[in-house]
Parts: structure tokens; C-alpha cells; sequence
């Protein structure tokens, strides 16, 4: 397994889920029905995700160029 590998699937599964959390905001708004948060809560919700999937997917990326750059050095 590829070092960075696990972090860039977790990114993207958080990344997806985080889209998942705006979509039922941007739906709970316009319907205007209540899913237990608010719709300003579910749109926040997934902009936290959606910068913490961004952050492991650059830590990610960064761990495999390190993990490339010093194989190749040898």
C-alpha cells in the first residue's frame, strides 16, 4: 500500500460526505422542514468536513512526495 493512500480515501469519503451534509442543508432550507438542526447548521456542518477532508488530503499528498522524494535519493 502506497504511502498517503488511506489518508486521500478517507479525504474523499469525507469530502463526499461533507457534499452530502450541504445538499440535505440546501434541501432542508428550501422545503423549510426541520431534520433536528437547521439548515445553517447542516451548511456548516459540511464546510467543516469539507476543510477537514481538504486537510487530509494535502497531508496526505505531502506524506507520499516526501515518501517519493527519499526512495529516489538513495
Amino acid at each position: 500500500m502506497e504511502v498517503g493512500l488511506k489518508r486521500t480515501t478517507i479525504a474523499r469519503i469525507a469530502a463526499g460526505l461533507g457534499t452530502l451534509c450541504g445538499a440535505i442543508g440546501l434541501l432542508s432550507a428550501m422545503t423549510r422542514s426541520q431534520f433536528g438542526f437547521a439548515p445553517h447548521g447542516w451548511g456548516v456542518g459540511g464546510m467543516l468536513l469539507l476543510l477537514v477532508a481538504l486537510y487530509v488530503l494535502v497531508d496526505g499528498m505531502v506524506s507520499f512526495e516526501k515518501s517519493r522524494s527519499t526512495v529516489g535519493s538513495r
